[in-house]
């Protein structure tokens, strides 16, 4: 960790127990980061912190340690039906890093830990949590859903922390978060922690609602992005993004990478180019099964995936050591959205990259992010040595239906008994026809007498298919008691 990036507190100063301590000197972390200086000596007098800070300067580590610190300090209640520290989430990813820092700084305290997301595991995570645990973490939807099945309790919550509270908001989870906030003890009878990347004023009436005269504690505006961010941007017109994007990406070398866009359907097709063109992609969203997000995450961090891509919601809760560049290939219709993303870089203390297209649609947007950071982006320009040729995505092959012997059934040419189809017009003339003969001249195959509407005219009225309904538009209708012709569908029509 650099030293500019840490502040002058060092760990062994505070009050924290030994068990703690022997934690943080596994990490190899002797000094807080700004946001755990000022936070830390706060809450572990027992006081509540609504705290802002920029993602990635340590403010899981700075309510963990003062959670974990008031358990190892209190004996465990009497006959314990639940938790003792609840955490609460946005997104399921960030749930799962907060855990994992969770068994990271908890290894040497005994502490029973739970985990509750959506998406998998359901039964598992349900028996390990009815088994009895000390902290849970989790999303709103999956602890609602487990505390109303009365699989644990909320009476034995000495501390409740919320993270990333404006991304509650953003996701239309509030009324799930009151829901639970309500059901704990009183604020005065727990610790409440309360931390999010920007503190905007209805976090903060939910904070004075719901806690007991919280601390605030911000990190001052120039600080709202990393020092250590290298911010550039590019005009490229709607056509030069994915150019731009390829000859970037092979320029820069970028081995791990995160590119956002605004919506899942781009990052879709902003996966399917990349690979096209030789990149190691993949496009993490809402709709992705969470194996297979989990398993891309294993992935990216270990270095075999080259590029992820996202949407916002891959922006709040990703710690990954060593990200180099994040590209904005879409940009945010949010300015603190921007924030979030090129947080992903630069994280403790490193230095990183962060590239923006200001394209044709989304340009608008830069006029807010830069007034929201307080500065203007570099520009650099789109030159031709950084757009290259692309390939495109082969199409799979065109599916045929197989026709006699496995052939595709032919649509003109010679009939099978040598003669020729007749001229459309011909065609036409014989439809309107009131004859019961054929174009080709023949008889048509007689029409089952229990087949035969009552009030049908001839035995050709109601012999055409739906098939040459559909084709005529529609212009003559079928009188409802007509009768289908052999091979007709009756209409066409199908139940879904």
């Amino acid at each position: 960790m650099s030293d500019t990036h840490l502040s002058e507190v060092a760990f062994d100063s505070l009050d924290l127990h030994p068990d703690l301590q022997a934690s943080i000197r596994d990490t190899g972390f002797t000094h807080c980061t700004p946001i755990q200086a000022r936070a830390l000596p706060i809450a572990l007098t027992g006081r509540d912190v609504a705290g802002q800070a920029q993602t990635g300067t340590g403010k899981t580590a700075a309510f963990l340690l003062a959670a974990f610190n008031r358990l190892l300090n209190a004996p465990p209640p009497a006959n314990q039906r639940g938790p003792r520290l609840l955490v609460m989430a946005p997104t399921r990813e960030l749930a799962v890093q907060i855990h994992a820092d969770a068994q990271g700084l908890g290894r040497h305290t005994g502490l029973r830990l739970g985990l509750a997301f959506g998406g998998t595991d359901y039964e598992k995570q349900r028996d390990e949590i009815a088994a009895g645990v000390d902290v849970l973490i989790g999303t709103p939807g999956r602890l609602i859903d487990y505390f109303k099945q009365r699989v644990y309790g909320l009476d034995d919550v000495e501390v409740f922390v919320l993270d990333e509270a404006d991304r509650m908001f953003d996701l239309g989870f509030i009324k799930d978060i009151r829901y639970m906030m309500r059901r704990l003890p009183a604020p005065a009878n727990r610790l409440s922690m309360l931390f999010s990347a920007t503190l905007a004023q209805r976090v903060l009436e939910l904070a004075y609602e719901h806690m007991n005269d919280p601390e605030l504690v911000r990190i001052q505006t120039d600080q709202m992005t990393a020092d250590r961010v290298r911010q550039v941007i590019y005009y490229p017109s709607n056509e030069e993004k994915l150019p731009l994007l390829v000859g970037l990406l092979r320029k820069k070398e970028a081995t791990r990478t995160m590119v956002f866009v605004n919506t899942r359907n781009e990052a879709e097709f902003l996966r399917d180019q990349l690979i096209a063109n030789g990149i190691n992609a993949e496009a993490i969203s809402g709709n992705v099964p969470q194996r297979k997000r989990l398993r891309m995450l294993r992935d990216f961090q270990a270095g075999e995936l080259a590029v992820l891509i996202g949407t916002d919601v891959a922006s709040r809760g990703l710690h990954v050591p060593d990200v180099s560049h994040v590209f904005n290939y879409d940009l945010p219709q949010d300015a603190e959205d921007y924030v979030h993303r090129i947080g992903r870089t630069a994280r403790a203390g490193a230095a990183g990259d962060a590239v923006s297209f200001g394209c044709e649609r989304y340009v608008m947007s830069l006029p807010d992010i830069e007034a929201f950071i307080e500065q203007s982006i570099p520009v650099e320009a789109v030159t031709p040595d950084l757009l290259v040729e692309v390939e495109r995505p082969r199409r799979p092959p065109r599916r045929r239906t197989p026709g006699r012997d496995g052939e595709r059934p032919r649509r003109s040419g010679p009939r099978p008994d040598g003669e020729r189809r007749p001229p459309r017009a011909n065609r036409e003339r014989v439809r309107s026809d009131d004859s019961t003969r054929t174009a080709a001249g023949r008889d048509p195959a007689p029409t089952p007498a229990e087949a035969r509407p009552a009030n049908a005219e001839t035995p050709a009225a109601g012999a055409e298919s739906g098939k040459k309904r559909r084709r005529r538009g529609g212009r003559r209708r079928r009188s409802s008691g007509g009768a289908q012709s052999p091979g007709g569908d009756g209409g066409g029509r199908e139940d879904g």
